[in-house]
């Protein structure tokens, strides 16, 4: 990839970023799901999992955080979802280096949008959750690739997502098994606690080994005797998330460029004739 298009896309992320924190709605979710899991945490804070010694409150915060890293490939998938239907994605492609800039672009927004939404919802967590440790640059930095590392598993994998749906009525399908898979991660409940088919299946994707990255970085070591295996696991995260950015930055360029090909100005005015049918 040349200077050309990360400068293209730089840009187009800087102005992106810009517009979703001046712009009144975009603003308003940016603070509405930080703030409506922090009162979830709160109320959670004081009820005791297990033999009492571990709050749910303090286990549940860094699994949120893991939980909206993961949501970024959701995010990612309805912004390509919509910039399909609405033409955006033609007029890149009639660019040069459209395309590549186009992505590049995205990811910055997304991943910088992220990032302030999951620091709205740390910082003041850090007040109302005890238990919660992040005093050590240690801890700092498995927080940092945890995240990183988690970004370049899902994103590709939301553009992937992106690209399959042709318009936002479709892509919506996808809210109820990600809902599921969420509730079926650990998430708001230890997963030890789920029978024992749930753990297997949540342990194949993202969700459960972000949430459980975070908790390692913000939770004391005797907090992983709730664990599967009564540890943090970090070589199994690097491994099952590093497999997840391998398939998604082998698939999503592939799936990309074919949607691309496809992209027209008729293709783009058969989807407008739908829409305006179904609201007919």
């Amino acid at each position: 990839m040349n200077t050309t298009v990360l400068r293209a896309g730089w840009s187009r992320g800087v102005i992106e970023l810009r517009q979703s924190f001046t712009n009144g709605g975009d603003l308003f979710n940016h603070f509405f799901w930080p703030v409506l899991m922090l009162i979830v945490t709160f109320l959670l804070r004081d009820v005791h999992f297990g033999n009492g010694e571990f709050r749910l409150g303090t286990l549940v915060l860094p699994g949120i955080l893991g939980m909206n890293a993961a949501m970024a490939m959701v995010t990612m998938s309805q912004l390509l979802t919509a910039d399909r239907e609405d033409g955006t994605l033609l007029r890149a492609k009639a660019t040069p280096h459209g395309m590549p800039a186009y992505l590049v672009g995205k990811i910055i927004s997304v991943s910088v949008g992220l990032v302030a939404d999951l620091a709205i919802f740390l910082l003041p967590g850090l007040l109302i959750v005890p238990g919660i440790t992040v005093g050590s640059a240690g801890a700092w930095l498995t927080l940092a690739w945890v995240l990183a590392l988690g970004l370049v598993a899902t994103l590709p994998i939301g553009a992937v997502l992106g690209s399959v749906f042709s318009s936002t009525r479709s892509q919506g399908l996808l809210t109820l098994p990600i809902l599921a898979l969420i509730g079926t991660s650990g998430i708001f409940y230890p997963v030890t606690s789920m029978p024992g088919w749930v753990q297997l299946t949540a342990q194949v994707f993202p969700v459960y080994w972000l949430g459980l990255g975070m908790r390692s970085a913000l939770l004391p070591d005797a907090a992983a005797t709730v664990e599967l295996g009564e540890s943090w696991r970090h070589l199994e995260t690097v491994g099952v998330l590093s497999g997840w950015a391998v398939a998604g930055l082998v698939l999503a360029p592939v799936v990309l460029r074919r949607m691309a090909r496809r992209e027209s100005g008729s293709t783009m005015a058969e989807r407008r004739e739908k829409a305006l049918q179904r609201v007919g």
